[in-house]
């Protein structure tokens, strides 16, 4: 039985060249993360490699690993020993030439509680994601861990209702996001750069007030390439106010507490799940635009 409160923390940072000196880096913010107080821990989209995405190559399927593997397996030592709950984006090798976009969950006491495979892939300019991961298949899910039941979405998946929908009817106290989005290096003015930041934090707060749950996103900062990611990683409440957000442009271990109490006072009174009409919506699985 976990307590009412829960402290998180999202890693935002910056990737180097190398998927060690990486993966080396986040635990030390794991540590840090864990000595003020964090409980649940959620690094940012793909942590342990620059984002390769931004073209369509053959070598970085190097980086991809099984999935529990080294890096799961280095965590779950981390985890047991701080006894923290770790979130942590992977690029998942499930077989032969078959890739998958993968966050793992380990609880506090080290074990592995399984995993989420992304299920909405982009493919666009700088995203080039379809050439290397393959359409989750696992289903939305959720983890029960030692603080909080937790539901795991990943970047892309944040643009579609649906699937944070369908997470927290499963039982998700928080969605957790690991992403990667940023904009193109010197494309965008000022005003069009505001507007993008502001689209992407409105539907993440609108998964969080039509649930009545609590929303972290996890984003990385830095320019890679032709990709200056926005950071601004936040944590907000189930009517969609922001308890933390970080800095667009700098590392942070941003930590914030939430009240889990606050589900059930938001989800009384306003009642959105209460008075959905299932019946009614049939034609999400057969209708596209007209």
């Amino acid at each position: 039985m976990h307590s009412d409160t829960v402290s998180i923390a999202l890693i935002q940072a910056v990737c180097q060249s190398e998927p060690a000196d990486n993966l080396a880096r986040a635990c030390e913010k794991i540590r840090g993360a864990a000595a003020q107080g964090a409980q649940i821990i959620c690094m940012q989209e793909l942590f342990t490699t620059r984002y390769f995405c931004q073209r369509e190559e053959y070598e970085p399927f190097a980086y991809a690993e099984s999935v529990p593997g080294h890096s799961t397996l280095l965590l779950q030592g981390l985890a047991r020993e701080l006894e923290v709950v770790i979130i942590a984006s992977l690029f998942e090798a499930r077989a032969r030439g078959l890739f998958h976009n993968t966050a793992v969950v380990i609880d506090a006491d080290g074990s592995y509680l399984g995993k989420y495979r992304k299920m909405h892939i982009p493919e666009d300019p700088g995203f080039y994601e379809k050439f290397y991961f393959t359409p989750g298949d696992l289903g939305y899910k959720v983890f029960k861990t030692r603080y909080a039941t937790i539901g795991v979405l990943i970047c892309w998946d944040q643009w579609f209702p649906e699937a944070a929908r369908l997470t927290a009817l499963k039982g998700a106290e928080i969605i957790f996001y690991p992403t990667a989005i940023g904009w193109a290096s010197g494309e965008s003015s000022e005003k069009v750069r505001c507007s993008q930041v502001s689209a992407w934090k409105t539907m993440q707060l609108s998964h969080a007030v039509a649930n009545g749950i609590f929303v972290a996103a996890a984003n990385r900062v830095g320019t890679e390439d032709n990709l200056e990611f926005w950071g601004s990683s936040f944590v907000c409440d189930p009517f969609g106010q922001i308890i933390e957000e970080a800095d667009h442009q700098y590392e942070a271990v941003l930590l914030a507490r939430c009240d889990l109490s606050r589900i059930e006072f938001y989800r009384s009174h306003w009642p959105f799940l209460r008075d959905r009409r299932i019946e009614t919506y049939g034609e999400l699985q057969s209708r596209f635009l007209e």
